[in-house]
């Protein structure tokens, strides 16, 4: 068929009247796609037959055409679905213009090609004034070779063990994974299209494995990462391995080589490390965060969660008082919903007297669920094997895998600069966003949160 350019009039967006008559919003549309693809270029509309999908697996009749049942029902996508299964309606997919690349960055969009008209499926463009035509409400209409660049494909790498886990625990369907991740893409544009976020396939999904595939959770997790990150300057502001070095050489923060024998990752702390003199605490906040983000990077991770055991041997009421309820708050904010990981138990071990104001601290902005991980085990060793096995631990803390030896885990991380020069260069500030408007609220909890320290410092002196 000879392609044809017709000017027609923009659509209407919502509602979508069915042949029954009942309006329904555009998101709750099911059943096929079009028959026919469009490219906007300007106001006229170029439409033409619909392009094949490899994926789709012939009827069995002599001209290959249609899809069977199945393809027809997986085309669709599932709905927003927690650990019951799909619903009856599905949301519907956006134009191949918001896939890939960032939301929000009004960057150029190179040109179509095959793979990506591959991609998209059952989303085709039939109307100028789609909510979602354009990255950024600052980008004009797309020219004719300006669509979205090609995405990193998908390749699962968890094997099949962790593939049943992820099925079992985290309501993760390997046939529904690319759906998900659409559906949350989807999301991302129509909600947030200033967010200034990557939407590659494997970046979502470290955000629905971590709310066990609830699109509403997994979205409010993405969000709040990014609002922790531009509201808390001294942290996230020129993150990289070579910046935190010094905190990596005193031993402050690690990683054990060997897994727990539930396939996690021990990170070890050791506040002891730390002179206050040298720098500010929140130097060893950013050598944190720049090991969970090197974790969650794993597949495996991202399914088993990571322990943390955390050794308060020789900390002094002079370093305690650093970590303030200000500190704490962010801190605890961001490990709790604001990164996608999962925490699956937080091992205590030395801890003196004044860690009772420490925790007293921190107790407050922990969830129930989170606050019943933390096990304090003082100085005895016995109870800390019961939660990791010996074989596992240095000899520092009576195990037996030789001496802590922190040099494999800094080199890997200071290899790894240019992945996170990359990947953080992925996450813009929106352009109609200020970093001063987004600490007006941050600064008025800073302040509370010191009027919050004035009455624990006496706490603090009475447990040391």
């Amino acid at each position: 068929m000879d392609w044809v350019a017709l000017r027609v009039p923009s659509l209407p967006k919502h509602p979508v009247t069915t042949n029954r008559g009942a309006a329904v919003p555009r998101r709750q549309r099911s059943g096929a796609p079009p028959r026919c693809t469009a490219q906007i270029r300007g106001n006229t509309r170029v439409f033409g037959p619909r392009p094949s999908r490899s994926r789709a697996a012939p009827r069995g009749d002599a001209d290959g055409g249609g899809e069977p049942p199945a393809a027809a029902a997986e085309n669709r996508g599932p709905a927003r679905r927690g650990p019951e299964g799909p619903g009856a309606s599905a949301p519907a997919r956006r134009p191949p213009s918001s896939r890939g690349g960032r939301c929000g960055s009004g960057a150029p969009l190179p040109g179509d090609d095959a793979a990506a008209r591959e991609r998209s499926d059952s989303c085709y463009i039939m109307s100028g004034d789609s909510d979602c035509t354009r990255t950024s409400p600052s980008a004009g209409s797309p020219s004719d070779n300006e669509f979205l660049p090609d995405r990193p494909k998908y390749v699962c790498s968890l094997s099949p063990d962790l593939i049943t886990k992820a099925r079992e625990e985290l309501q993760e369907k390997p046939e529904w994974r690319l759906r998900d991740v659409q559906a949350l893409r989807d999301m991302v544009c129509k909600d947030y299209p200033s967010l200034g976020t990557c939407l590659d396939d494997a970046f979502l999904l470290r955000f629905l494995r971590a709310r066990k595939f609830d699109y509403d959770r997994a979205l409010q997790l993405l969000v709040n990462y990014h609002t922790c990150r531009r509201s808390w300057p001294e942290v996230f502001n020129n993150l990289k391995p070579s910046a935190i070095k010094p905190v990596l050489e005193s031993g402050f923060v690690t990683v054990l080589p060997r897994l727990d024998p539930e396939g996690r990752h021990v990170v070890c702390i050791r506040p002891d490390r730390w002179t206050p003199s040298n720098y500010p605490i929140t130097e060893n906040i950013r050598a944190i965060y720049l090991t969970l983000e090197k974790l969650i990077q794993s597949e495996e991770t991202q399914v088993n969660g990571i322990v943390i055991l955390a050794d308060y041997k020789g900390v002094s009421l002079s370093k305690a008082s650093h970590f303030g309820p200000f500190v704490a708050k962010k801190v605890i904010g961001i490990l709790q919903d604001g990164f996608p990981i999962r925490i699956k138990a937080v091992n205590i071990i030395n801890e003196p007297r004044i860690f009772k104001g420490i925790f007293a601290i921190i107790k407050p902005f922990l969830k129930e669920k989170i606050a019943n991980r933390f096990f304090l085990h003082g100085c005895d060793l016995n109870s800390l094997h019961q939660n990791i096995p010996p074989v596992i631990l240095p000899e520092e803390y009576g195990g037996t895998s030789g001496k802590l030896d922190i040099s494999a885990w800094n080199e890997l991380l200071l290899a790894s600069e240019e992945d996170f020069l990359r990947d953080f260069s992925q996450l813009v500030l929106p352009c109609d966003s200020s970093p001063h408007d987004m600490l007006v609220s941050g600064d008025a909890d800073e302040k509370q949160c010191d009027d919050s320290l004035r009455g624990m410092k006496p706490q603090l002196y009475y447990c040391y």
